[in-house]
């Protein structure tokens, strides 16, 4: 355990990230050719109201899905996901809803999970002009994580139901430290441990409660009780440190039926969509999830 595992290092570190870094996809995946039809809410939550972006296709929506935004749970905001949400509505023909949520460490866990599963429920209403009864979930990186993580509550307390979680190269053990992760690509992987040292840190500085299942899925035994939890689509990236963990999960929602499809990118490391100029590899990718949602909410 180094000294960026010092929650004091560490949050300072993490809150310089939030001040300097701002994610914003490369021009090459942003999808300019996909026009939007996009509006603003204040979702309320127990936690206090968050805004969020809706983006709505052009015809009568089949159903809606919630978007969470990636950023090691200590960066990022809802609009470095606007070509995804925008590329998902028209594909998918579904209401996006794209929230922002409390980040650490101002807000540790488990405020950011019941934050957003608040508004996965307000998005599940009836009331809301759109089928709510078809809802889906899903996020990559930190986002795929909370996906994941609201999918479990949702399991908890019997609803919403969630007809797919989308859980894109997510983080779904916080245990283990992300050195002891190993890539095809070594210490050139974009992962790098003091990476994972400082924004699990920031999220969680108690090493036991990254234990909870809520936090880490896919570690130890924390998947042996998740018979019934929403279909999922997994999706690893060849070079990415966070490969093993996905496909762990996978096999673990494989046992109790509820994996929809495991994929793996090839030739891509985490954050391909966003920092890379992938153009065509992230929109094959982006076809292939909007089509499992179609088939979701259908």
């Amino acid at each position: 355990m180094s000294v960026l595992s010092t929650p004091l290092i560490a949050d300072t570190l993490a809150r310089l990230f939030s001040r300097v870094v701002k994610p914003s996809p490369k021009q090459a995946v942003r999808f300019a050719d996909i026009p939007a039809r996009v509006s603003t809410v204040a979702i309320p939550t127990r936690h206090g109201d968050t805004e969020a972006d809706i983006y709505r296709p052009e015809g009568d929506p089949d159903g809606v899905y919630v978007n969470i935004h990636g950023g090691g749970f200590v960066v990022g905001h809802r609009e470095q996901d606007d070509p995804w949400c925008r590329f998902l509505a028209t594909r998918a023909n579904v209401v996006v809803v794209n929230p922002d949520y409390l980040l650490a460490p101002d807000h540790r866990f488990p405020v950011a999970v019941e934050q957003l599963y608040d508004v996965v429920t307000w998005a599940g209403a009836d009331e809301r002009g759109w089928p709510g009864g078809r809802l889906c979930v899903g996020g990559q990186s930190a986002g795929g994580n909370l996906s994941a993580s609201v999918s479990r509550l949702s399991l908890v307390h019997g609803g919403p139901p969630i007809a797919l979680q989308v859980l894109h190269y997510a983080p779904l053990d916080l245990v283990t430290a992300t050195g002891h992760k190993r890539s095809p690509r070594g210490g050139q992987a974009i992962m790098k441990p003091w990476m994972g040292e400082v924004f699990d840190t920031a999220y969680i500085p108690d090493r036991q409660r990254r234990r909870d299942p809520l936090a880490s899925p896919a570690w130890g035994d924390n998947a042996d009780e998740i018979a019934g939890i929403a279909p999922a689509l997994v999706i690893a990236c060849e070079y990415d440190r966070l490969r093993d963990e996905a496909a762990e999960y996978a096999k673990s929602l494989d046992a109790v039926a509820a994996l929809v499809d495991y994929v793996e990118v090839p030739d891509v490391d985490h954050g391909y969509n966003i920092m890379s100029d992938a153009a065509d590899v992230t929109r094959g990718m982006y076809e292939l999830i909007a089509g499992r949602v179609r088939d979701a909410v259908s």
